[in-house]
């Protein structure tokens, strides 16, 4: 089974920036692609960034892209999501997931979930 430990979530001022980091552990090879997700209070749970495991292709929703960079270590099995400028509607629970052969990143079903790290940006 595929284990996903996400981290590095906490409280920022607008304008900020902040890492998360998701570590996977158990059988994840490069036939993967690693996905972030964020939910809100009240709000559906919406797709951020993705990135395939092979290739290092990346995806992002349209509402981050130009300030949230998605990369891997392939050494540590872990994905990064460095977030710049944030914004209070950024504020949410950020979750990463693993999806097994993905074909369509941004809205397939992932297969493996961790258990979500706090982002909130106030001043």
């Amino acid at each position: 089974q595929v284990l996903l430990v996400e981290s590095g979530g906490g409280l920022v001022q607008p304008g900020g920036s902040l890492r998360l980091s998701c570590a996977a552990s158990g059988p994840i090879s490069i036939s993967y692609t690693t996905g972030w997700f964020r939910q809100a209070p009240g709000k559906e749970r919406e797709f951020v960034a993705a990135i395939r495991w092979i290739g290092d292709t990346t995806y992002y929703a349209d509402s981050v892209k130009g300030r949230f960079t998605i990369s891997r270590d392939g050494a540590k099995n872990t994905v990064y999501l460095q977030m710049s400028s944030l914004k209070p509607e950024d504020t949410a629970v950020y979750y990463c997931a693993a999806k097994w052969r993905a074909q369509t990143p941004s809205t397939d079903a992932y297969d493996y979930w961790g258990q979500g790290t706090q982002v909130t940006v106030s001043s």
